[in-house]
């Protein structure tokens, strides 16, 4: 394999470095809300661990290189999955809340060459972290509907390691990757057809660091009591990228699922 070759790689490394397995900045909309008989006072508070079934389409590049069309499905992603942690929180104080969801996912891919004899293999390590911190007004507070204005600032990282090993080229390593921060407003519903069920959503867009960082999710949820929800949904979310010869314009979406605690 040629030295110049390593595009022909370009696939393997996107995959890694896009393993969106996560639901980053949707849990807050998940949260499990008051029953319509309720009149909480005070602070409230929530927790959610949750799960994403995503696939990513669109486009990526490294090291400067042109940038090269992916499509992995959920399933190509989750069998790279090393570890992955993905929670979110939300506190509530009458019409004001403030919420932040965290999401990293590290992913490996190992690829033999053609006919190993500049290298034998090729090591591809990626993380991905992203973290929402924002805040909310209530502009509809109801008894079983509910619509907050809500802005914060997500932080994106990703790194992605190249490792090669075996042949003349062995034991040679490079990283690509970047660090950056965008701003993003929109808004987030709740309404109650009964005590138990109810669908929620929210749609957020914004900019900064990136040209264009969106998301959007719309779920059904089930109030198992006053303290604990489950919800089934679908969510959606993208951001266009480019800096340094780094790119990531990507779209991620998928059926997400979770469960919320309330205290």
């Amino acid at each position: 394999m040629r030295f110049g070759s390593i595009c022909v790689l370009l696939p393997f490394f996107a995959l890694a470095m896009n393993a969106p397995v996560h639901a980053a900045d949707v849990l807050p909309a998940l949260a499990p809300q008051p029953q319509p008989e309720e009149s909480p006072e005070g602070w409230s508070f929530s927790f959610a661990p949750y799960f994403w079934m995503a696939g990513l389409e669109g486009d990526t590049g490294l090291f400067g290189l042109p940038t090269v069309e992916i499509d992995p499905s959920f399933s190509d992603i989750f069998s790279d999955l090393d570890f992955g942690f993905m929670a979110a929180g939300d506190a509530r104080y009458g019409r004001f809340s403030i919420f932040t969801d965290i999401n990293y996912v590290k992913v490996s891919t190992d690829e033999a060459t053609p006919r190993g004899i500049l290298v034998d293999k090729v090591n591809v390590k990626s993380e991905t972290f992203t973290a929402l911190v924002g805040a909310g007004y209530a502009v509809v507070d109801e008894s079983n509907v509910r619509l907050d204005v809500i802005g914060g600032a997500k932080v994106w990282s990703v790194d992605t390691t190249i490792s090669l090993s075996g042949g003349i080229l062995g034991g040679r390593s490079r990283s690509d990757g970047d660090t950056w921060v965008d701003g993003l407003v929109g808004l987030r519903g709740h309404y109650s057809f009964t005590p138990e069920w109810y669908v929620t959503g929210w749609g957020l867009v914004g900019a900064g660091g990136a040209d264009l960082d969106w998301d959007v999710i719309g779920a059904l949820g089930y109030n198992v009591n006053d303290r604990i929800s489950a919800l089934a949904g679908y969510r959606a979310m993208g951001v266009d990228y480019s800096n340094d010869g780094f790119t990531y314009d990507v779209i991620q979406h998928g059926p997400i699922i979770g469960v919320a605690i309330r205290f």
